[in-house]
């Protein structure tokens, strides 16, 4: 946090600015989780952003078939709805070529997509797909995962910051930075809220992040290192991201870029 004073001396005064890192105040408790189905997931999408809704999964897939000069191709962003139970793609629209989408959010009828470094969000009717408009998304450093509360959207930018923005302008409002007892943690990505909580995948990480929305802090940290073991994994499969919630059930999802499985699990303590 910025901390500013004005220092008097005499009939002058100097203000004065300085930057102070709050940690959280105990180390996050640690957890690990049970497998209580397995259910496939379709292995051309580099998962970005994923959710469950009316009985589907959301989930928006990366990539640039048309990439920056001297980037290579990576297949085509989408956004889809998918069968929970079979993996297969019910609803698919697929996203400019040049672009990389990143995460998602449901807000009212209404899906809301990010995009990695083009500085922009589409906005789609969620029955549709059709696209209905776009904004300038000038937040953060990239758009990374996205979740809503019911009253305003998060947003990570692979900093250690979380961004609140308006759910009907898409302006920023505020912000948390995420820090553990010891330092602050970057590179979180897809988000869900779960319970008055947030939960965060770690880029390039096994772990899943439960983050106090108000403060930042992170009060629990799953261990999901033997979920999907790398040496079982399909060919092709990529790092964990990937959490979505069924409110009405309780159930949480989990998958990673271009996994061919995607598991509903239960967190429990560690040694449980």
């Amino acid at each position: 946090k910025q901390i500013t004073a004005t220092i008097y001396q005499g009939k002058n005064s100097t203000p004065a600015t300085t930057n102070i890192v709050l940690l959280a105040a105990k180390a996050p408790e640690e957890l690990s989780f049970q497998v209580e189905k397995v259910f496939p997931h379709d292995t051309t999408c580099y998962t970005e952003g994923l959710l469950y809704q009316d009985g589907f999964l959301f989930e928006s897939g990366g990539g640039r078939s048309k990439p920056p000069e001297g980037e290579p191709a990576e297949g085509q962003s989408s956004l889809r709805r998918t069968d929970l139970t079979t993996g297969k793609v019910l609803q698919k629209v697929m996203v400019d070529p040049t672009v990389f989408a990143e995460g998602i959010s449901i807000v009212g009828n209404k899906i809301i997509q990010l995009t990695y470094t083009e500085k922009i969000g589409y906005v789609y009717d969620k029955q549709s797909f059709k696209l209905l408009n776009t904004f300038n998304n000038n937040v953060g450093e990239e758009g990374w995962g996205m979740c809503f509360d019911g009253k305003k959207l998060y947003m990570d930018d692979k900093t250690n910051r979380i961004w609140f923005l308006n759910k009907d302008t898409y302006q920023q409002s505020g912000f948390i930075d995420v820090y553990d007892d010891k330092k602050a943690i970057d590179s979180v990505n897809e988000l869900e809220y779960i319970d008055g909580k947030l939960y965060a995948n770690v880029y390039q990480s096994d772990d899943i992040l439960v983050i106090d929305p108000k403060t930042g802090a992170v009060l629990q940290k799953i261990d999901l290192t033997n979920l999907y073991p790398k040496d079982q994994r399909n060919a092709g499969a990529d790092v964990l991201n990937g959490i979505a919630y069924d409110a009405a059930t309780k159930r949480i999802f989990i998958t990673g870029k271009k996994w061919a499985k995607l598991f509903q699990v239960k967190f429990v303590k560690k040694g449980v």
